[in-house]
């Protein structure tokens, strides 16, 4: 890593630290219910939905009552995206005239933005309407991330509580989220990006005329590019804020429209960790002790930082073989040096290597650069940065419920290492709570290596692959622990809009998102309706550096055990062939 690119990075994580107690403690506010600056302004909108919806504020619910209300919801969202996409050509706001999209890509389309994993097995600007763009995927960008944060808020009322059977209303939860924390920031985020040039307009094309004379294959003259435009900006900020990922444009965040300057970069970038992050802080306050939410979020960090580092010093190492060809890969004044392959010059290595670890780390799937064109390790970094569970930061409140599910599991092993009853935060740790963690734990790498196993056993898979050998399997596992985990990002080198991958990458996002949010909720309830356990010498403190420690090992230990056989298929093997 240059000293460009570490000053680059320590800027970018102080800025993100900076904004985590103010914007923590308000989304803590909200969910309390306290009145907020915001009061006056939403207040009213929140009680006419609530009064639409037959929404009583005070009522709540149990689990199993709140998890039948999150599917519900979502499957009906998963329809409304799903008849959007197919009858697209009748409907208006169509400037490209594009018919309705194929069954197999609209299911894996709805499912994927409803699931907020946001993969795009299709070009946005070749394939959907102004309509769907906006009435069905900036929706869902809203929703499926509120849809998150609901139950991340029910799970920590279960650890907060105790001697309870009700853990809160998802539908309550699910408005405060859009209407105080995602809309408010999407608009100033929206603002934002206009301003660098990230266009938001209704237009379909610009017709621009070449200044040099263009042929074509014919010899004829070519005088103008037809350049695709439309409501960009305001599906940016919440594709970013929400960790969705999915972009207007197929080229995603490297496309100049949606990503045109070095500040835009830069705030988006904070942007698909700043609710995340301040998250943690939202925690520590609703538990009583933010002391536990900072030890959360330095576990993220621990992990997240020397993952940014080895990714970044992979790429600006660049290829040996380019090296023997005479082409430089020393950053001098006149070039950035390493692999700038399928990287933006406005953008440059370290904030190519720091995005892509970024957004696997926080299942936001978006990409300034083509992963696909990373060095074997730069690959592997974002390979492992899904693997390890989407934990570290992870989707916006599924990322949390994920790594809290990770403390348990390191509160419960080391009361087996010390022969002591497992405690947290006053919860007795029991066999049921454990089922469950287990769920959540173990589903996720059976869905990865399952798929990945019939992606490269079946020809429906391997045909689909662009490059031969390990770089190819490496594309599979790639597709698979992708959707595995509900992020949405690609290796960009597998033609996935194939009935097999959007079938199959279609089960795996609903299985994903949702075998893993219900065991959610049934140990949020488990442990809300605990008689309260009061701390004792023998307590083992989950605030100090030492559990720290220890609940990074767990994260990494569970993550290496799964898929080190993989990985060493896929890019450890294509690192060591350099």
């Amino acid at each position: 890593m240059t000293i460009a690119g570490a000053v680059q990075l320590t800027a970018f994580l102080l800025v993100l630290l900076a904004t985590v107690r103010p914007l923590g403690r308000y989304m803590a506010r909200v969910y309390g219910g306290e009145r907020t600056f915001l009061h006056p302004l939403i207040g009213p909108i929140e009680r006419l939905m609530h009064r639409f919806a037959g929404i009583r504020p005070d009522d709540e619910f149990g689990w199993k009552e709140n998890a039948i209300a999150m599917l519900i919801f979502n499957a009906l969202g998963f329809i409304v995206v799903y008849v959007l996409q197919r009858t697209q050509g009748m409907l208006p706001f169509d400037p490209g005239r594009f018919p309705g999209v194929p069954p197999d890509l609209a299911f894996n389309t709805a499912v994927s933005f409803v699931s907020n994993t946001n993969w795009q097995a299709y070009g946005g600007e070749t394939t959907m309407s102004h309509l769907t763009q906006m009435l069905g995927l900036t929706v869902q960008n809203f929703v499926s991330a509120a849809t998150g944060m609901a139950v991340l808020v029910l799970f920590i009322r279960g650890i907060a509580r105790h001697s309870a059977h009700t853990l809160g209303s998802f539908w309550v939860d699910l408005i405060r989220s859009v209407l105080y924390i995602l809309l408010p920031l999407s608009v100033i985020l929206s603002l934002g990006l206009v301003s660098q040039g990230v266009v938001q307009t209704f237009d379909g094309t610009r017709t621009i005329p070449f200044l040099d004379r263009v042929v074509d294959a014919g010899g004829a003259d070519v005088p103008s590019q037809a350049i695709a435009v439309g409501p960009v900006a305001s599906q940016i900020a919440i594709k970013q804020l929400g960790t969705n990922g999915g972009g207007f444009f197929n080229t995603n965040a490297a496309h100049p429209f949606e990503n045109p300057t070095p500040v835009s970069n830069s705030l988006e970038l904070l942007a698909i960790l700043l609710i995340p992050a301040a998250l943690c802080y939202t925690f520590g306050v609703m538990v009583g002790d933010t002391r536990e939410g900072w030890a959360i979020l330095a576990a993220m960090l621990v992990i997240f930082i020397p993952f940014v580092v080895l990714t970044a010093g992979a790429e600006q190492a660049g290829v040996p073989s380019y090296t023997g060809g005479g082409v430089g890969m020393q950053a001098s004044p006149g070039q950035p040096g390493g692999n700038m392959e399928g990287k933006e010059v406005r953008f440059g290595i370290m904030q190519s290597a720091l995005w892509a670890t970024a957004t696997t780390a926080a299942s936001n799937g978006s990409v300034n650069a083509m992963h696909d064109s990373f060095t074997p390790m730069g690959g592997f970094v974002t390979l492992v940065m899904m693997q390890l569970g989407e934990v570290v930061f992870g989707g916006v409140g599924s990322g949390l419920y994920g790594m809290l599910v990770f403390v348990i599991v390191a509160v419960f092993v080391a009361g087996l290492l010390v022969g002591r009853t497992p405690e947290y935060l006053g919860h007795k740790i029991e066999p049921y709570d454990m089922k469950m963690a287990s769920l959540l734990i173990l589903i996720m790498p059976l869905l990865v290596l399952g798929g990945t196993a019939l992606g490269v056993a079946l020809e429906a898979g391997r045909s689909s692959i662009t490059n031969p050998g390990p770089h190819g399997f490496s594309q599979v596992l790639y597709a698979f622990t992708s959707t595995g985990n509900n992020n949405g990002s690609a290796f960009a080198g597998l033609a996935a809009n194939t009935p097999f991958y959007n079938v199959a990458g279609g089960i795996a996002m609903l299985v994903s998102r949702y075998w893993l949010a219900i065991p959610a909720l049934a140990l949020a309830g488990s442990l809300a309706a605990k008689k309260r356990i009061p701390a004792s010498e023998g307590t083992l403190p989950t605030h100090t550096a030492l559990f720290v420690s220890w609940l990074v090992a767990i994260v990494l230990i569970v993550g290496a055990l799964n898929f080190i056989p993989a990985l060493a298929l896929g890019p450890l093997v294509e690192h060591l062939l350099l």
